[in-house]
């Protein structure tokens, strides 16, 4: 049977999302699996991607399922058995704020007077965050943003107040955030995005790899041709999970969210897991793509201009 097909853009490529229908033999016991196909770094919560059936037969369900929940199990292990006190040093930053409490690690951008825009240092605070929080005892891992932003993407100083090549520059940034990228595609505990005010840029294109986006209504998302999109707008096209009235937001969220951290955190590893693992190397393959574009348009004549008229308006205000 023929699958389908539908594109989603960001500001920099265009990414696939396909689901397929396998064929089966007739003599085998058809059982159904339904899997979630997940797409690099667009404004969609893993919820609301599609969703392709695969036909296999029960006995090899089966079996990919005890080898799933035995390597998950032996990762669990493995973890816990590594864990030290690493957690400290990630939580001394004064940008990436981390706490753990109720089986829910929590981490915040916490630079509010920059609209909670992102340093380079703050690129590794985050991927030591999510590293910390993959090992922890935790059972789901929550972004959320301090003051009135969410993000507002990265932070344009990076640029501006950058020293050297601008070759080397556009090396350093495209490295950046295809770590960072890796690291939210291989995270494997449940990834929530308490989305409590305006996203930009790759604040919004990151929350494709979250598996649930919970937002405030006054909330908005800058897409591509810098449109302004509304959290009930976002929620409507399938880009955020469900939207909730400002003045019960946090309540309303996180009283959810301790019931969620209630369930069983092996379950839950192995139910993303089963959702993800065919779907990683797709994902990794899109972000070594989207980074070698990066670089590239770092160091084209159009960005240059691009930052040049952002310095002059600055200069001007």
């Amino acid at each position: 049977m023929q699958g389908y097909s539908h594109s989603v853009h960001d500001t920099v490529h265009t990414h696939l999302a396909y689901g397929r229908l396998a064929s089966h033999s007739e003599k085998e016991k058809p059982f159904l699996s339904v899997r979630t196909l997940g797409c690099l770094n667009v404004g969609l919560s893993f919820r609301d991607l599609e969703i392709g059936a695969v036909l296999v037969s029960e006995e090899t369900a089966r079996q990919n399922y005890a080898d799933l929940v035995y390597s998950v199990s032996r990762s669990s292990e493995a973890s816990s058995q590594g864990k030290s006190g690493a957690d400290a040093k990630v939580q001394e930053s004064k940008d990436i704020v981390v706490t753990s409490e109720d089986g829910i690690t929590e981490i915040t951008f916490n630079r509010p007077s920059k609209k909670n825009a992102i340093t380079f240092q703050m690129y590794q605070e985050i991927m030591l965050a999510l590293k910390n929080a993959s090992r922890d005892n935790s059972t789901i891992t929550v972004f959320t943003g301090a003051g009135d932003y969410y993000c507002s993407g990265n932070d344009l100083n990076n640029l501006i107040n950058a020293t050297g090549e601008i070759q080397e520059l556009a090396i350093k940034c495209a490295m950046a955030l295809r770590a960072l990228v890796s690291g939210f595609i291989d995270f494997p505990k449940p990834l929530v995005a308490v989305v409590n005010g305006p996203a930009i840029g790759p604040a919004v294109t990151l929350l494709g790899l979250f598996d649930a986006v919970y937002a405030s209504d006054k909330a908005a998302e800058m897409l591509l041709f810098g449109k302004k999109l509304t959290a009930k707008e976002a929620c409507a096209q399938g880009f955020v999970t469900e939207v909730f009235p400002d003045s019960t937001f946090e309540k309303k969220i996180w009283t959810r969210l301790k019931a969620y951290a209630k369930l069983s955190p092996n379950s839950m590893k192995i139910s993303k897991e089963l959702m993800r693992k065919n779907e990683k190397q797709k994902l990794h393959a899109v972000n070594a793509e989207e980074s070698t574009i990066i670089q590239e348009r770092l160091t084209s004549e159009e960005r240059s201009n691009a930052l040049l008229k952002f310095v002059s308006r600055k200069v001007k205000l």
